[in-house]
């Protein structure tokens, strides 16, 4: 019992002497942060607004996916629920988050067009290119300032390194004028100038993750467009080859009738 006591002394006496030191480390961080040049404090504000701009459309981009994929879902199963075509299309609007509905209706309108939504389609390959266009068409609008993601990702850190460069610059050339060559000296302008490139860090690591993942994302996407064009060609399809046809009605034969010989009058 005794010993157990002493171990939490010990323990408690260790948490409450790095407490002062994590608070001291954070007051250090703020103001080296306080205490930068008009050039870094530049850099950080750079970084702070392209930290901002990223999270922003990460934060979009995560919550339009996740309405677009909960609608597609919802949509398949009311097209696989459904016997006709002109029943989807009357609902279709009510899943317009989902790239699926694009495709369908740039489908259902080609079929439309080329003989009224009933029979096999005269031109099947016209409705694979439709389908493909559809879904290009949604992939681009999806892919809407994923470049401004991917070049934060790319710059940043040499936003921060340049920063840093110059505050190295900084520190060295007022080392020269002070004429004192000391570590006590110069260390505080090189801290200083190394917060610039942990900020490009930090912003880049979020985007690149992100980018990464919404460009998965995407070919998910895109696979699922392909493959919900396919079905429903498919069905098209396999609904005109069950359609019965309507009986043509008989062709009334030709049959010559004899005439009776013609008497020469004298």
């Amino acid at each position: 019992m005794v010993w157990t006591l002493a171990l939490a002394l010990h323990f408690f006496q260790e948490e409450a002497a790095s407490a002062p030191a994590a608070a001291g480390s954070t007051s250090a961080i703020g103001e080296m942060i306080h205490n930068s040049g008009p050039v870094a404090f530049t850099v950080l504000l750079l970084l702070l607004l392209a930290s901002i701009f990223s999270w922003t459309i990460m934060l979009s981009k995560w919550s339009g996916f996740r309405r677009a994929q909960m609608q597609g879902q919802r949509f398949v199963r009311a097209f696989r629920k459904s016997s006709r075509l002109s029943e989807v299309a009357a609902i279709a609007d009510q899943f317009r988050p989902s790239p699926l509905v694009a495709v369908f209706n740039e489908i259902h309108d080609e079929y439309q067009r080329q003989n009224g939504g009933r029979g096999l389609p005269r031109n099947p390959v016209a409705l694979e290119r439709a389908a493909q266009t559809a879904s290009s068409e949604a992939l681009t609008a999806m892919e809407s300032r994923m470049t401004w993601l991917a070049t934060i990702a790319a710059i940043a850190p040499f936003i921060g390194l340049f920063g840093t460069v110059w505050g190295i610059i900084d520190a060295f050339h007022g080392l020269g004028t002070a004429g004192a060559a000391t570590l006590r000296a110069v260390a505080p302008g090189i801290s200083e100038a190394l917060i610039t490139t942990a900020a490009g860090l930090v912003v880049a690591i979020p985007a690149v993750i992100g980018y990464n993942q919404l460009t998965a994302r995407l070919r998910e996407f895109g696979s699922r467009m392909d493959d919900f064009g396919r079905e429903l060609l498919n069905a098209i399809e396999n609904a005109a080859m069950l359609t019965p046809t309507q009986p043509q009605p008989p062709v009334p034969t030709y049959t010559p009738v004899e005439e009776p010989p013609r008497r020469r009058a004298f």
